[in-house]
């Protein structure tokens, strides 16, 4: 059985037949076929990534161009059939289970309802993932309410040596320093839920903006090339795990 199908995604999202359904994989099937969860499917047999609209004040809307720029280059450099646009969810939509994979970013201020943050736990429990990526200023806020999320788990500092470092393109020293900041060194944390990283977050260093058409950061090529290699990682982590 391929790995897809363990999040009811369909196998066309990538063809790469030496990944095989895990026990965690198992798990979640067994979970699907006896209780009422929703399970995990997308539109046209095409992976595709969506944008969590927040509230709070923040730009949750900034950077239209990260994620179609990241869908394709997962088509043109590894097997992933991916559609061509975002999607935009909030977290108290009955879509927010046509989508595996959830993104979110900006530069202010972010808050959750006592309704989006239980449906953002459920969601992620059930075998959904969170990449969160911090524009400038979203770093107190986003903390604040992962804890409302998850009280009992902490945003840990991911080690170099973690699979989503090297699942496609190697990574040694981390997370790459894409954009300046406050001169901090790059980080990437994560939460994780019985051994599977359910939520992955970029500080100092703005993979997303990385990812922006090349006009908009005027990003010097390098830098840009990191951007979309982190990215494509995270993905096929994803995917994959």
């Amino acid at each position: 059985m391929d790995f897809t199908q363990k999040k009811g995604i369909s196998m066309k999202f990538i063809d790469t037949p030496f990944i095989k359904l895990g026990l965690r994989g198992i798990s979640f099937l067994l979970i699907i076929l006896f209780t009422a969860l929703p399970s995990f499917a997308q539109k046209d047999d095409k992976f595709t990534i969506a944008r969590l609209k927040y509230g709070g004040g923040g730009d949750w809307y900034y950077g239209q161009t990260m994620i179609p720029n990241l869908l394709k280059g997962l088509n043109e450099r590894t097997n992933v059939d991916a559609g061509n646009k975002q999607e935009i969810v909030e977290l108290t939509d009955k879509k927010l289970y046509s989508y595996p994979f959830i993104f979110m970013t900006g530069h202010g201020n972010v808050v959750f309802t006592d309704e989006e943050v239980r449906d953002l736990r459920l969601y992620l429990m059930r075998g959904g993932f969170l990449w969160a990526n911090d524009d400038y200023g979203m770093d107190k806020s986003f903390r604040r309410e992962m804890k409302r999320v998850f009280p009992d788990k902490d945003l840990i500092e991911v080690p170099f040596d973690h699979r989503i470092y090297h699942s496609y393109y190697d990574f040694p020293n981390g997370v790459p320093k894409i954009h300046e900041h406050d001169g901090k060194p790059p980080k990437g944390y994560g939460i994780f839920h019985e051994g599977r990283m359910i939520v992955f977050y970029n500080y100092e260093s703005d993979i997303a903006d990385g990812l922006e058409d090349p006009a908009v950061h005027n990003d010097p090529p390098e830098k840009r090339e990191e951007a979309m290699r982190m990215a494509i990682n995270i993905v096929i982590y994803v995917l994959t795990n």
